[in-house]
């Protein structure tokens, strides 16, 4: 550390407060939530509880959906606090959904199954380290609408599709082996490709439809309670759907993707 980088840190630590509120610790608290509930999934999945143990996935997604913004509102963002939710999306989107689809159908798949779980792990690992690389060297004139390859969350719901269709079939495992443990591999791959993928985060609502879009929003929201299984697997087909449609288009501009999560 150079001497003007050991004045900087010294300015900054004199800059924290010494105390922080309840309410600033909010943030760290929602990711340790999304840290229980992705653990807690692994448990109900080796007890044979998967629907339960799925829904726990969905919630810990909606957790790290809510951590980062709710530290930038209330500036208590930290380093810490960033480190400690990119090992959170590792354990909640990179361990816990391969585990569940190999003890709910690849156990018995002559080792192919756990191969799948490895490579899964080790891609969603791998975009995450690079994400970490680029948010300390991070160019601002990049493009924030879209990401660079599928995001761990959507890889994550992903990964898992095959487990909503046969719950809502309601039935076992009715995919070949070779397929669901192909499909991870797949899903894992497109995590850390140069796929340009639309971030949903910079989508713009205009005034005059917010009320409509507040509408739409609680219908499918209605539509995901009533019918979660059915509708999880259609919003799994229409990302999917959205990536194959805009990709040519983000391509065709010539533009560098972004290099967000």
């Amino acid at each position: 550390m150079t001497p003007d980088e050991s004045e900087i840190h010294t300015q900054e630590r004199k800059r924290r407060p010494e105390k922080l509120t309840l309410i600033q610790l909010l943030p760290n608290l929602l990711t340790i939530g999304a840290i229980c509930a992705g653990l807690t999934a692994i448990r109900l999945g080796l007890q044979g509880s998967y629907e339960t143990a799925v829904l726990l996935i969905l919630l810990a997604g909606i957790l790290d959906g809510l951590d980062g913004r709710l530290a930038r509102a209330l500036k208590s963002d930290s380093k810490m606090g960033a480190e400690l939710d990119s090992l959170a999306d590792f354990l909640n989107f990179g361990v816990a959904p391969g585990l569940l689809l190999y003890t709910w159908a690849l156990d018995d798949s002559r080792g192919f199954g756990w191969l799948a779980v490895l490579a899964f792990a080790i891609c969603s690992v791998m975009r995450l380290a690079r994400f970490n690389v680029a948010r300390k060297t991070e160019d601002r004139d990049h493009d924030n609408r879209f990401f660079t390859g599928v995001p761990s969350p959507a890889g994550a719901m992903l990964v898992m599709l095959p487990m909503f269709l046969s719950f809502a079939l309601a039935t076992g495992p009715f995919l070949p082996d070779i397929v669901m443990a192909v499909w991870m591999a797949a899903v894992g791959l497109s995590m850390i490709s140069r796929i340009p993928t639309w971030s949903f985060k910079t989508t713009k609502v205009p005034r005059r439809s917010v009320g409509f879009f507040f509408v739409g929003v609680a219908c499918a929201g209605a539509v995901i309670i009533t019918w979660t299984w059915i509708a999880l697997a259609a919003l799994c087909f229409a990302y999917i759907l959205a990536v194959v449609v805009m990709m040519p288009r983000r391509r065709g501009a010539g533009e560098t993707p972004g290099r967000r999560p």
